[in-house]
């Protein structure tokens, strides 16, 4: 698939979505959220993908917003219609990646800034090359964080670490990142590909539909309580049980092989 803002290649059942606007540190505009939900949708509607990355081009993963187009409106008094932009572009993405039933593996290669920050925070497993820094820069323009940033930071890292993160505004490095729990590893920044799709490929192996029902157990997971969460667990078992791919799991336990998951 061709497009302007993004680049899209599929190999092997995984595709790369790479952010690709580095002379503006890959920042969102409008034309890049339509091609996104456009690669959406063909992600969506390919039933041999296994696995998804999404990294960025050049020096930055994404420094968010791009504000250049309106900054001088803003500045002349002009209104932003805040609503339109997040529940037409920003919402709708994060909530189709959150659900989407493949392994999202993030790769964050360079500054990730306000809502390019908490957009990396939607992968499944997040990589951040060493020189990576995560910027909740939205306090130095007057704004609060926004494309889910007040959702995942407190459950990720927990409340005092967000409010300051959020206040004040300083940039994480990504080594700190993986201490406190934000991501999943910082590695070296010639690396952080190869770990990306070594990730990516060893996931298009895995039982993909079991995935798909895991993720979906752990995204309610915060909002139940234990005997809700255990009904939950119950049912996905139950469809987990019903797969071609357990009995498949099963199988080759039995017959002492490696077992061939299809996603089925």
């Amino acid at each position: 698939m061709n497009f302007e803002n993004i680049r899209f290649e599929n190999s092997d059942g995984v595709v790369v979505i790479t952010l690709h606007r580095p002379d503006s540190l890959n920042a969102f505009t409008s034309d890049m959220h339509v091609e996104l939900r456009q690669a959406m949708d063909a992600v969506e509607s390919d039933a041999s993908l296994r696995a998804l990355v999404i990294t960025g081009a050049g020096r930055a993963f994404c420094s968010g917003a791009d504000l250049a187009g309106v900054a001088g409106e803003i500045a002349n008094g002009a209104n932003l219609d805040a609503a339109a932009v997040l529940d037409d572009d920003y919402h709708p993405l994060i909530k189709r990646l959150r659900a989407l039933p493949l392994p999202v593996i993030v790769a964050v290669n360079g500054i990730a800034a306000g809502a390019g920050c908490n957009f990396a925070l939607v992968g499944d497993i997040v990589l951040a090359a060493r020189s990576a820094e995560f910027i909740q820069v939205f306090v130095r323009i007057g704004v609060i964080p926004d494309a889910g940033g007040t959702f995942y930071l407190p459950r990720l890292i927990g409340p005092a670490r967000a409010r300051a993160l959020c206040m004040l505004g300083e940039p994480l490095p990504a080594e700190t990142a993986a201490e406190w729990g934000l991501i999943w590893k910082c590695v070296d920044d010639e690396a952080l590909m190869d770990e990306a799709m070594g990730l990516a490929k060893r996931l298009a192996t895995q039982p993909t539909r079991a995935i798909a029902i895991m993720k979906q157990a752990l995204e309610v997971s915060f909002d139940n309580d234990m005997a809700d969460q255990l009904d939950v667990e119950r049912d996905g078992q139950v469809a987990a049980f019903a797969t071609e791919d357990f009995r498949e799991g099963v199988t080759a336990f039995i017959e002492k092989r490696k077992a061939v998951f299809t996603g089925r």
